[in-house]
């Protein structure tokens, strides 16, 4: 396993970041949230004309992709990438797996009855754009659905991420596949690569308070060089250092289906997002006051940290799970 980054990687970065910095600047994004836009169409267009809406289809594998996660996570573009490319799998098409935000596994609520799907999914993200679902159903089957199907807004904790109830009627479908193990892996893979997401928020959180603090001055000395704010920022940096380790380790074992591919999945999903929380904490409380305003993006990053904490199941579900898989009784 190679935790670092390849030059191919670091390119990918630099595009990545060169685009969104120019087509989605946080005063742009800002600026969408309060006139209660959702995602930006083409900001989606621009992303698939660089190809990475489609890396894995190009040769490319989920280190890549994880890449993108995290610039995505870092610039916190308004963009249905995790629904399209991580889970449902569509491409340059805009979809998304028809499951709560927060849906780590259980049974579905939906049923289907010669090809026709029926059943209602709440709180699903990316559904508002969505020009097609993937549907789990009651058996364990994946249904991809075109039409047929109501999406209604939910208020979300996340503004750059809406979440929508998805009411299907009498929907047709086209099987995807009976393998109920399919579900389980889309799963796994998301919350793997979301791990980078919640990295790159943490990074922009890490990076933004450090800037800020080496401009910011008290008593005519930069209030980054007061001693007690230095060691916080010294805890947090090795806290993005880990969760950075965590995520990588997850983005190649998916790429490369290891078999211990399930428990470092869980541990970057256990450690990632209690880390991205923590940096998005520490972001809004030594910015100030400024920090508290609605003008200023922390408390969207905040809000991103906290809702990617409770997506794809919980801190607590990943680290059950994962004591279940190094055999560690509760």
């Amino acid at each position: 396993m190679n935790l670092l980054y390849s030059e191919i990687e670091e390119e990918l970065r630099a595009s990545v970041r060169d685009l969104l910095h120019d087509r989605s600047p946080l005063d742009a994004v800002l600026a969408r949230i309060s006139a209660g836009q959702g995602y930006d169409p083409a900001l989606w267009r621009a992303l698939t004309q660089i190809g990475v809406t489609e890396l894995t289809q190009a040769g490319g594998t989920l280190r890549e992709v994880a890449v993108v996660m995290e610039e995505l996570g870092y610039s916190l573009a308004p963009t249905p990438f995790l629904g399209s490319v991580l889970l449902a799998g569509t491409g340059e098409r805009i979809g998304t797996l028809a499951v709560p935000f927060s849906f780590s596994g259980g049974a579905a609520t939906v049923q289907e009855t010669d090809g026709r799907l029926t059943g209602t999914v709440t709180s699903v993200a990316d559904a508002l754009s969505a020009e097609l679902l993937v549907v789990p159903v009651d058996g364990g089957a994946l249904w991809q659905v075109e039409s047929g199907f109501t999406v209604t807004p939910r208020t979300s904790l996340d503004l750059t991420r809406p979440l929508a109830d998805v009411v299907l009627h009498d929907a047709p479908g086209r099987l995807v596949t009976e393998d109920p193990a399919a579900l389980a892996h889309i799963l796994l893979t998301g919350a793997g690569l979301l791990a980078s997401e919640q990295l790159g928020v943490a990074q922009w959180c890490l990076d933004t308070t450090v800037a800020y603090l080496k401009e910011r001055r008290q008593f005519n000395r930069p209030v980054g060089s007061f001693q007690a704010l230095k060691h916080r920022l010294a805890d947090l940096w090795l806290e993005v250092v880990g969760a950075r380790a965590a995520a990588r380790a997850a983005a190649d074992a998916l790429a490369s289906e290891a078999a211990d591919a399930e428990l470092l999945v869980a541990v970057a999903a256990s450690h990632c997002g209690t880390v991205a929380v923590r940096a998005a904490e520490e972001c809004v409380q030594l910015h100030g006051g400024i920090g508290m305003t609605w003008e200023h993006p922390a408390h969207l990053y905040l809000k991103r940290a906290k809702a990617d904490q409770l997506a794809l199941g919980t801190p607590g579900r990943h680290r059950a799970r994962l004591a279940q898989l190094v055999d560690l009784p509760a």
